[in-house]
């Protein structure tokens, strides 16, 4: 391995580890105090991630004439029969503690003349229970309050510019993580007694994404290599509304739009998704995709419309959507926002119980990269958010109580072939994802995925573990041969029992298993 010097960072027996400074990484953090933690991020925090883009909000049940059960109801209902109740009801019941200890922090949540959270409506959801910020700002401002707090803290130990490309591993339980230190042109270790990842999603692995392009599944290939089960792959969201002004990644346009009455409508100016499910605008998010995405085929294009639900309301309820589409050339108080689905949320990732605890010792995962059960096929519109604080807390919780488990890591530097630097060749297998492995699939374009990945370059770590991700998504999408959520298989239209797919390194590749 070339780059300089080799670093050991002295870790203390009780100390956490956290590889990414998103919301699901920051706020678990926090919840450790006073346990020391060190959190690693691979741009200055606050910066970086899928998090700072979050434009919905939180959902919650906050509201006088709402509940936890109605809010687990709405849950269970999108997931598609794949949802965990355990813990989607944990996630509902302690939701809303966890948005009101954000705002004891210092997040400035929109509210009523008398106080109360301003709460808005997404598709699916049967009250009013979504909390912004600013309108569309949420994700942003939590983001900045987070990380505020996290350089505030006695406890916490924040290292910028450090990327994870490997997981220390001794006698079955992961000790730590391996990280290239980008200022320095070093590589790191980082013994740890607990590794937590929170390393958000896979968006950037497609060509048409709402994610930074740096959102490339690492997490999960780093996880895989570690000997991990990782749950449910093949379900990868798309948001019915990215703009569609020739941008990558795509400005999002927020789903609360929808909740405000703004209508989609296809190039003729007629609705389309009244004829497509009793919600219309407001059905779930797989359903107003695969709308979208018939409107875009039959018609050439796809608009969504706020020009009579908003008008000039726009620009000061949702100032960052206003924003893109003005960077665009765009008024949507006069005009309607071109749009196509984009690849936004992951549904997989690393099976982990109540806690977060993985299936390998040592190993958490919490936010994205996390597989709690909780969204099933099809996560409900603003769970996201809330899972990661709820999850994260109780990662928090759970890693206190066992902070007295020790382990020697191995402090032996791993040999790759490859230079330890961000993927470079990944574009063209992009335009493939997208294509093939997107909002409907087939075996015959699954297969070709598979080879496209062994035919592209790899040229340095990211390459690798972008393509190992890749890799892993297509092989679940492969094993599941029904249509559920937002996995559809036009080779096999018809839903099949409610199974997971579990997904382990076997000697020769990946290996799936169906689990009820």
């Amino acid at each position: 391995m070339s780059g300089g010097d080799l670093i050991i960072e002295d870790a203390s027996p009780t100390r956490v580890l956290i590889i990414g400074a998103g919301i699901a990484g920051l706020y678990t953090a926090l919840c450790l105090a006073p346990l020391p933690v060190t959190v690693i991020t691979a741009r200055e925090a606050g910066r970086g991630g899928s998090s700072r883009w979050a434009q919905g909000g939180l959902a919650a049940a906050l509201g006088p004439d709402d509940s936890a059960e109605a809010h687990l109801a709405d849950t269970m209902a999108a997931g598609a029969g794949l949802v965990d109740e355990k813990a989607a009801r944990i996630l509902c019941e302690e939701g809303p503690p966890r948005v009101e200890h954000l705002a004891d922090l210092g997040v400035p949540f929109d509210r009523n003349a008398n106080g109360t959270f301003s709460l808005g409506r997404e598709a699916a959801h049967t009250a009013h229970r979504i909390v912004h910020v600013g309108g569309d700002e949420a994700g942003a401002t939590i983001m900045r309050v987070l990380t505020a707090q996290a350089r505030a803290a006695d406890h916490i130990t924040l290292l910028e510019g450090l990327v994870a490309f490997d997981l220390l591993k001794t006698d079955n339980r992961v000790t730590g993580a391996q990280a290239w230190d980008v200022r320095a042109g070093k590589a790191v270790l980082l013994p740890a007694s607990h590794t937590v990842l929170a390393t958000g999603g896979a968006g950037g692995l497609f060509a048409v994404t709402t994610n930074p392009l740096t959102a490339q599944g690492h997490g999960l290939a780093l996880a895989y290599e570690a000997g991990a089960v990782l749950r449910d792959l093949e379900f990868v969201q798309f948001h019915p509304t990215g703009l569609d002004v020739g941008k990558d990644p795509a400005p999002l346009a927020t789903e609360a739009l929808r909740g405000d009455g703004a209508l989609l409508c296809d190039a003729h100016g007629r609705r389309f998704m009244p004829r497509l499910h009793p919600d219309a605008e407001l059905a779930p998010r797989d359903v107003v995709a695969r709308g979208v995405a018939e409107a875009i085929a039959e018609t050439g294009k796809a608009y969504l419309d706020a020009r009579e639900a908003l008008g000039p309301r726009f620009k000061t309820r949702y100032p960052t959507v206003y924003a893109a589409a003005r960077e665009a050339g765009l008024d949507p108080a006069v005009q309607p926002l071109p749009i196509a689905p984009a690849a936004h949320y992951h549904m997989g990732g690393v099976l982990t119980d109540e806690d977060g605890k993985s299936t390998v010792e040592g190993l958490w995962a919490v936010g994205e990269v996390a597989s709690t059960g909780v969204h099933g096929a099809n996560r409900l519109a603003s769970n996201s958010l809330l899972e990661a604080l709820v999850f994260g807390a109780r990662a928090a919780s759970a890693l206190r109580d066992a902070q007295n488990e020790t382990a020697s890591p191995d402090t032996t530097l791993s040999s790759r072939p490859w230079p330890i630097k961000p993927a470079i060749s990944l574009t063209p297998l992009r335009r493939q994802i997208a294509d093939k492995v997107g909002l409907l699939r087939d075996k015959v374009g699954l297969t070709e995925t598979l080879s496209a990945i062994d035919a592209s370059p790899t040229e340095t770590m990211g390459d690798h573990l972008g393509r190992l991700a890749c890799r892993l998504i297509v092989t679940a999408a492969l094993a599941r041969e029904e249509s559920r959520g937002a996995h559809q298989r036009s080779d096999f239209p018809d839903l099949g029992e409610a199974q997971h797919t579990h997904l382990v390194k076997g000697e020769d590749g990946p290996v799936v298993e169906l689990a009820k």
